[in-house]
């Protein structure tokens, strides 16, 4: 049996929308995380995050976490007073896993997180916090 060439060039270029038809359906279910849903603002305010680093880099005691198998211990400066401001838990592989906290230190100047309830994984964790009515930015990654 003879293939002619209109039997084999229609053959390929049938093949060939079959291909890009595959494509087009794989690329549509594939999810695409964004850092963060309103990046635009952000970029807009980025100075004022380069000032905080800045402060935080000013410090002479600087806030400090310790990774162990039951939670994540931060300390924050023991001569800092009223601390607040929150901690972000950025999932770079999934933003479902994404969380916030609220500073909260205790007595001793640290704070503890439990990881029980966190998801296995690795973590920016992006530590926006304020004392004494200045702003100061840290942050790492953590393996949990």
């Amino acid at each position: 049996m003879k293939i002619s060439w209109g039997t084999g060039i229609g053959a390929v270029y049938g093949l060939f929308v079959l291909m890009i038809l595959a494509l087009v359906g794989m690329s549509i279910i594939q999810k695409i995380d964004l850092v963060t849903d309103d990046y635009y603002v952000e970029e807009i305010q980025y100075q004022g995050k380069i000032d905080k680093i800045n402060n935080a880099k000013q410090l002479t005691t600087p806030l400090k976490w310790e990774v162990a198998e039951t939670g994540i211990s931060i300390h924050y400066p023991a001569d800092m007073k009223g601390i607040s401001g929150q901690i972000y838990f950025y999932c770079p592989s999934d933003n479902r896993k994404d969380f916030k906290l609220d500073i909260q230190p205790g007595q001793s100047g640290s704070q503890f997180i439990s990881t029980q309830k966190i998801s296995a994984g690795r973590y920016q964790l992006k530590i926006d916090w304020k004392a004494n009515g200045v702003g100061y930015w840290n942050e790492g990654t953590v393996n949990i």
